[in-house]
């Protein structure tokens, strides 16, 4: 994907997307809801002479439709969390294909849990003095079951390397 393939079997190969629960149907279906309601609303207005009110409700179908695909558009972004029994991989990708590739050794990384966040605990991945947060897209029980799968990875790639 990546740079040069990883060597060996993957104990773990996997990739986390951010969940984005309206369709891009289900994003028209509730705008052109909106919009008629507003559409509806304004006419009662302009019939009592509140003539400046259907321009306040154009903004906020406006400034919905807006948050509703910057929210989408952020959720396009991907994760790839790759482990060999040689290295341990993690490729951020952005919408706009933008990457950010980590590789540490797979002996001598470290799954870490830091504190609570507001979504849970944060989870990382660390090498002597770097480090960097993987799973941020899942939820907490999610990020919890992901470590234990990752620190479990993690220590069957430590085992083939060393039994190899």
């Amino acid at each position: 994907m990546v740079g040069a393939a990883m060597d060996g079997p993957y104990y773990m190969d996997a990739v986390i997307t951010p969940h984005r629960s309206l369709s891009r149907r289900g994003f028209i279906v509730l705008i052109s809801v909106l919009t008629l309601i507003n559409i509806a609303t304004a006419a009662v207005f302009v019939a009592i002479g509140a003539g400046l009110v259907p321009v306040f409700l154009g903004l906020d179908v406006i400034a919905l439709a807006v948050a509703l695909i910057a929210s989408n558009r952020s959720g396009q972004g991907r994760e790839r969390v790759q482990v060999t029994a040689a290295e341990v991989r993690v490729v951020l990708e952005t919408r706009r294909g933008a990457r950010r590739v980590w590789t540490s050794p797979t002996a001598f990384t470290r799954v870490t849990l830091l504190g609570e966040a507001e979504n849970g605990a944060d989870l990382r991945l660390a090498l002597s003095d770097r480090e960097i947060a993987v799973a941020r897209a899942l939820r907490r029980s999610e990020r919890l079951d992901f470590a234990l799968a990752l620190d479990r990875a993690i220590l069957n790639a430590r085992a083939q390397g060393f039994a190899g």
